[in-house]
């Protein structure tokens, strides 16, 4: 990726963190979520999880590992591959986002906005071992953002509409008051530059994406 490039989306995504903290958090902290909101947001926030992500990422590639063991034609024997590529590029986005968000948001310790209250939106505790302190940056929204991130760099068509989901399931969080609008935006950028590196790596090697002069481009994939 061109060195202005990434320059220019890491200055906006810090920037957009930092005026969310500033303009954004005080009111959510200190606000109530109308019931509402909050029950839209308990039913879609778990589909924010790892869990399901990782097992569904581990299937795809265990399952075409099978299946290059069974399957005699070529044409097949490539679609198991790229089936295999698939799941361990999602499975190594999701996993390896998640754990370096988990070590984060430890390592800054910041209080989540149930006791604004009690510290405000800057109040910050590391290595805490509470989950009260662990605001920053969220967990789910890293890993939405990494998982959506990852399909919009495999299927680009469908790009807008991925983000548009990544952007609702992430402020999931936020109707909840499970965490700042900051937190979910940084985890978003997380998760999603996480995703986009990983791509790179692999564009290097010629599996599933083309290195090209800017975003990795998706090799020749399975019909859906």
């Amino acid at each position: 990726m061109p060195q202005l490039r990434w320059q220019t989306c890491l200055f906006i995504t810090c920037n957009a963190v930092l005026l969310s903290m500033l303009l954004l958090d005080g009111p959510v902290g200190a606000g109530q979520v109308p019931p509402v909101i909050r029950r839209l947001g308990r039913i879609l926030t778990d589909f924010g999880t790892s869990g399901w992500i990782i097992i569904v990422s581990a299937f795809l590639f265990f399952e075409g590992l099978a299946a290059l063991r069974i399957v005699k034609s070529l044409r097949t024997r490539i679609q198991a591959l790229q089936m295999c590529w698939i799941g361990a590029y999602l499975l190594i986005s999701i996993a390896l986002s998640g754990l370096l968000a988990n070590i984060l948001k430890r390592a800054i310790g910041r209080a989540r906005p149930q006791h604004f209250d009690d510290h405000g939106i800057f109040s910050f505790s590391p290595f805490s071992g509470h989950a009260a302190f662990e605001s920053f940056p969220s967990g789910h929204a890293t890993t939405i953002g990494a998982f959506f991130a990852a399909l919009s760099l495999l299927f680009p068509r469908y790009r807008v509409v991925f983000l548009a989901c990544a952007l609702w399931l992430g402020m999931t969080r936020v109707m909840v008051s499970a965490h700042y609008p900051s937190d979910v935006i940084a985890g978003l950028a997380l998760g999603g530059w996480f995703s986009l590196m990983i791509a790179i790596v692999f564009s290097r090697y010629g599996i599933l994406f083309k290195a090209t002069d800017g975003w990795p481009v998706p090799k020749r994939m399975l019909r859906a």
